[in-house]
């Protein structure tokens, strides 16, 4: 399937009388899923939220960074107009 695109409600929730997933704009029951289509969507899912962990751990790396850069600037000997920072 190219261009994939699946949106998943309700699935693998506890009192939930309809499981569906939405993939090129046909909706399917999860129910009905074969095996197979079921643990693709398990590893699709997985794969997602493996995505949205790492972005926001990235985010948090990226503001860390930004924090230690300023740290070390004010850390820093005050220069001089002729003077000039390389960092490599």
């Amino acid at each position: 399937m190219s261009g994939l695109k699946a949106s998943l409600t309700q699935f693998k929730q506890k009192n939930t009388p309809t499981s569906t997933i939405t993939i090129d704009n046909v909706e399917y029951d999860t129910d009905n899923l074969s095996d197979e289509a079921k643990a693709q969507l398990i590893s699709l899912q997985f794969c997602d939220q493996e995505l949205a962990r790492l972005q926001a751990q990235a985010a948090a790396y990226q503001t860390a960074r930004m924090a230690y850069s300023k740290a070390l600037q004010s850390a820093l000997p005050a220069m001089t107009a002729s003077d000039t920072l390389k960092l490599n």
